[in-house]
Parts: C-alpha cells; structure tokens; sequence
C-alpha cells in the first residue's frame, strides 16, 4: 500500500524527517517511494489503519495522510487519466479537493475538481461537499499528481492554544508548539524525554501530549517556576530540576532521548564564563546521561557538529530554522 503525505511548508526539511522518525518510532514497514518537494510517499507493507491513527495524532508537521489510489503526470489529461482508472467502490458520499503544493502548477483546481467531479458523477457517486463519507484528494506537485483517499488529517488547530503567549506563564524567545513537537519527534523517544535547558517547558508540554514523561532543568528558578505551571496547566508528566546542564544530577544513560534549546548570548555567556564552555560541558553530560543508540536535539546558532563529535556523538542530520533575517539556528540530529 502506498501512502502520501502532504507535508507542511514552513520548513524545507524537517517535516520528511519528522515522518520518517515517527514511522520507525512506531515500527512501521516500509521504503521510500517517493521523495518530493511537499509530499512524501511510502510503500507501506502492512497495518495502515492502526499507523495512519497513531500517525494523525503525532505528527506536527503533515497536513494529511493519503491512501493513494494512482500517480500520474502532471498535466490535466494525465490527472484525469489516473482519475478514470482507478478501480474504486464505496457506498455513501464523497468530496473532491484538488491541492497544488507549493504552487508548482497553473492548473485551476476548482475547475479540476469540476472535471474529477464529471467523472465520478458518470460512474454514480453522489458528491457531499459539506459532509463527506469518503475525502478524495488529488495533490499537483512539482512533475507528479497524486490521487487517494484521505484516511487521516491533523489538526494543526490544536497548536493554537499552547502558542506561548496562550499559557499561563510566558517568556519570549521559546519555539513555537509545532516546531517543538516535530523536534520531540525526531528525537524518536520511548518513554522519557530529558530538555537541559527548559527554560518555561515548551519543549516538555509538547513531549507530554504525546504521552512521555517530561524531565527539565533550568539554572533560573524563575522560569522553572513558570515551567512547572505551564506543565501542570496541560496536565503533563513531569519532573523538574533547579540544575546545571553542564552538571546533571542524573544517572549514566538514564534517558531515552534529549531535546533542548539552549540560551544565546551574553546572558549565558556570563553563567558559563564562555559560550563554547556551556556548549562543550552540556554536550558532555548529555551524551553521559543518555542512553547508546538513542539521540538528542541540540538547537544552536553556531555550529557545534564538531564539539558533539568530540563528546562522542554522531551527527545524524542538520536542519537550518530561520528565526529572522539576522538569526538562522541550527538544528542538530546527534546519535549516541
């Protein structure tokens, strides 16, 4: 079976790790079939409707998973071609959305859902643009047109409550709820989830809701005490720590995983005496209280691949996240 994955724009590459991740967290069978810019398809060889519902309530950064029924061309008589035959039967209504991703076609979907429309019309389908029993979805991408079935959407509705100026404490400067989660992902954690530096918890709140038990610590008692009521506003499982990231007071390899964004700037400089010792001494203690062949996240606006290396870590992957014009972070994938 294939399944595609419209994934969101606001990052060019996170949203096809974050899939990947979280299909080998839930130990799904699969291969690439097809990587493209916005959508992604895998050869899925069994147990798509258990996956697809743990999928739809994890993910961040995917609009919705298609059960794809044809791939065609990209021009408008390749799509109807793939429309026409496709061997499909249901019983009940339907709806017909075409979706250009990322503007790679000129093609008028309202006219091309028309035209689908006529299509299904001629075979008897009754269409319900309201209330649908069965979503069809034809996605344009950049030389391909991807025709399925919708079989699981998420609600990206549901970040909007927990952006930081929603929750009961709030500090500039945190990340966003999707980010954080899409990164909590990508960690492919088990059971706990430890961020060094947590700062108000936006990492750990993400880390709770999909059923982690979240550890933090911080050196300002201030923003543990905000952490702590951001937490226990989203009911999360936690524990919390006044500690110094580079000298945790947890066991060796006590941690599934490791997601964090450590301060910048001169504030932090100040605490650790230099930048490069805060960066070097928490990487060291990260990998010590991390488990072997798990991984950690580490955010940052200089490269550190090579102070990870020298604490021991692999670099698995390097994601760029544009704050502002003058700010681009640096994502790092590390691997015990």
């Amino acid at each position: 079976m294939l399944l595609a994955f419209e994934l969101s724009g606001e990052h060019k590459t996170i949203p096809v790790s974050e899939v990947l991740s979280c299909l080998e967290i839930l130990n799904a069978d699969f291969k690439v079939h097809l990587a493209l810019d916005g959508c992604l398809v895998i050869d899925l060889i069994s147990g798509a409707g258990s996956l697809v519902e743990a999928l739809s309530r994890r993910l961040a950064m995917t609009h919705h998973i298609i059960e794809v029924l044809g791939i065609g061309g990209p021009g408008e008589e390749d799509i109807l071609e793939v429309v026409k035959n496709v061997n499909i039967e249901f019983e009940g209504t339907y709806s017909i959305r075409v979706k250009r991703v990322k503007e790679y076609s000129n093609i008028n979907t309202e006219k091309m859902e028309q035209r689908i429309g006529g299509v299904f019309y001629r075979r008897g389908f009754i269409v319900n643009l309201e209330n649908p029993e069965i979503k069809l979805r034809m996605l344009l991408t950049e030389d391909k047109s991807i025709f399925g079935i919708v079989s699981g959407s998420i609600n990206r509705s549901r970040f909007e409550s927990r952006k930081p100026h929603y929750k009961p404490f709030f500090y500039p400067g945190v990340l966003m709820p999707r980010i954080a989660l899409a990164l909590v992902n990508l960690s492919k954690p088990e059971k706990y989830l430890l961020d060094p530096f947590c700062g108000t918890g936006g990492i750990l709140v993400e880390a709770g809701f999909i059923g982690l038990e979240a550890i933090g610590g911080d050196v300002q008692r201030k923003l543990l005490l905000g952490a702590r009521m951001n937490l226990d506003y989203y009911n999360a499982s936690y524990s919390l720590m006044y500690q110094d990231a580079c000298r945790m007071a947890l066991h060796d390899e006590s941690v599934d995983a490791v997601v964090t964004d450590p301060p910048y700037g001169r504030s932090a400089a100040i605490r650790a005496e230099s930048l490069g010792n805060l960066l070097s001494g928490s990487l060291q203690e990260i990998y010590r209280v991390l488990k072997k062949d798990k991984r950690a996240v580490f955010i940052s606006e200089r490269e550190i691949e090579g102070i990870a290396e020298d604490a021991g870590f692999k670099v698995i992957e390097v994601h760029l996240h544009r704050v502002h014009k003058s700010l681009t972070r640096r994502i790092c994938v590390l691997e015990k």
